[in-house]
């Protein structure tokens, strides 16, 4: 393979120590390692706190779903602009026995919904749907967990009532989101000081109201949510302020099994969950990529071609939703078909000036593509866990019912399209399990809207085709395609290269240079080394999360 970059170690160590620099008060007593090694078990989360929590359930025996729900719970608290427990959840898990199992907590319009004549808006009270994460945490718990669940909600009941130091991001989202968070009382008073402004990183925030709903949920479980005192109070706030939303569409919410749907790449076994989960994209996309050989192409061409699968496999999210329609997707002569199409590694031919550049972080840091959280978790035993929690946009709805603590994610409106009574809305959440031979090679998702899909088939194929570990992978750059070009990473330290952007245009490739931190997806993820029997936790480099794994198991 020819005109392969060698600057991955120098990528990693620039993203790690920009990290330290920029939050030098952000973390207490808090080491960040963006990856690790551990034969016991791993977590890998969007946040070093939330990491803490899951490595806390490994080191008391729990296995990786205790891990993931532990983590879930706690990044919901210290990550609160990008999920809550009143957003949606998408979970696959591994077995130690090889089954696969998906839960889909995702938001759904009330049944008795009208779309066409409810009212449409960005945010507040109109945009808020049933919530899907506490019912698919508590399924992933009673289904696979082992730990009880007041040992597992500790330490998110632990920070909310205590308080954490607020990280970089956070504070700017915060700040981003303000203008339209403050119009609600309850957000302000769960989110923002007195006067109305913003924390700033380091600065400790402190949610007793969301401890106490924490609490009734680990007391009362799904009832106290869903049916009990917790509906009563969201229902009672959000009917008073012209929700659609009653205690029916609570009490009639169920977490759903996911569909399972799989895949191949070069001989590694891909397992993804179907709608309203993104699976099916990111298998297609290997799939037409298959058809190529990047041993013989530049870099620049080989990116083309994953371009360009990404963009035929885009299309198909609006069809899917059957198992005909997943069979068809995925299926390796349809692939073969698509890649016919591929324009690379010849002159791709794209116009010049069609391409959509991604929205840009303004000063605020509110961006409408930032959104998302991920985590993975693996045990001693081999159980591997997968998910993916969000709220929608920054801040979702930007509501917090006064006294709950937490905000209601965004789902109705028009925010995610038009949404039937009853229906869940369709996103590019992607918990993804690669296997070879039967073993687990790599566990793994993102956060970032539309760009999860195309960073989990970049950090795939940066491993398989490769041959990079995955915290490697994940400080290499990727491409994203838009309209008939596409966009590039330029950020500092881990993008594309002017030279390498030029290789690209000299194919004919209309490529929108992306210098935005966080623009392509953010991966949290873990790798098998079977070797070694170790487990390697990779956190993205162009985020502030952590890997590492349990010091010691059990007392």
């Amino acid at each position: 393979m020819r005109a392969f970059r060698t600057r991955v170690l120098c990528a990693a160590l620039t993203g790690a120590a920009a990290l330290t620099l920029a939050l030098p008060h952000a973390l207490e007593a808090q080491s960040v390692r963006q990856s690790g090694r551990s034969d016991a078990g791993m977590v890998s989360a969007a946040h070093p706190l939330a990491t803490d929590a899951g490595v806390r359930m490994l080191e008391m025996g729990g296995n990786a779903a205790d891990a993931a729900v532990a983590a879930a719970f706690a990044i919901a608290i210290v990550e609160p602009t990008m999920n809550s427990i009143a957003g949606r959840t998408q979970v696959l898990v591994a077995t130690p026995e090889g089954q696969f199992h998906g839960i889909d907590g995702t938001t759904q319009a009330p049944w008795d919904y009208d779309a066409d004549t409810a009212p449409q808006a960005s945010y507040g009270y109109p945009v808020i749907g049933v919530p899907g994460a506490v019912a698919g945490l508590l399924k992933l718990h009673d289904e696979h967990g082992t730990l009880p669940l007041d040992v597992l909600m500790e330490p998110a009941i632990e920070y909310a009532e205590n308080g954490f130091r607020i990280l970089v991001g956070d504070a700017l989202r915060m700040m981003g989101g303000s203008e339209q968070a403050l119009e609600f009382p309850g957000t302000r008073e769960a989110y923002y000081r007195d006067d109305g402004s913003a924390y700033g990183p380091g600065e400790i925030l402190r949610q007793p109201d969301y401890a106490n709903t924490l609490r009734r949920i680990r007391d009362g479980g799904r009832e106290a949510f869903y049916e009990g005192d917790i509906a009563e109070q969201m229902i009672a706030d959000l009917q008073a302020n012209g929700s659609v939303m009653n205690m029916q569409a609570l009490r009639d919410y169920v977490a759903e099994d996911s569909r399972i749907v799989r895949g191949s790449y070069r001989g590694y076994d891909l397992i993804g969950t179907d709608v309203p989960a993104a699976g099916v994209l990111a298998i297609q996309a290997l799939h037409i990529m298959e058809n190529f050989d990047p041993a013989e192409m530049s870099e620049a061409e080989w990116f083309a071609v994953t371009g360009q699968a990404l963009g035929m496999a885009r299309g198909e999210l609006r069809v899917l939703g059957t198992d005909t329609a997943a069979e068809r997707a995925t299926s390796k002569e349809y692939a073969r078909r698509l890649a016919d199409e591929i324009r690379a590694p010849a002159v791709i031919g794209a116009p010049a000036g069609v391409t959509a550049p991604l929205p840009l972080w303004d000063d605020r840091g509110d961006n409408e593509g930032g959104h998302t959280t991920h985590l993975s978790t693996a045990d001693a035993d081999g159980m591997v866990v997968s998910l993916t929690q969000t709220l929608g946009p920054n801040m979702g709805s930007k509501v917090v019912t006064p006294g709950l603590g937490f905000l209601h994610a965004s789902t109705l409106g028009g925010y995610l399209g038009r949404v039937p009574g009853g229906f869940r809305a369709r996103s590019n959440i992607c918990p993804f399990i690669v296997m070879k031979d039967g073993e687990i090679v790599l566990v793994l998702g993102g956060a970032g809207g539309g760009m999860i899909p195309p960073a989990v088939v970049h950090a795939i194929t940066r491993v398989i085709d490769f041959g990079l570990d995955l915290p490697q992978a994940l400080a290499e750059p990727r491409v994203a395609a838009s309209g008939d070009g596409f966009n590039a990473e330029t950020s500092p330290g881990i993008g594309w290269t002017e030279a390498e952007l030029t290789e690209m245009r000299s194919l004919g490739i209309d490529i929108n240079a992306q210098p935005r931190s966080g623009a392509f997806g953010r991966i949290h993820g873990i790798q098998y080394d079977a070797e070694t029997g170790t487990w390697i936790g990779a956190a993205d480099p162009d985020w502030e999360g952590s890997a590492r794994g349990p010091v010691r198991i059990g007392g």
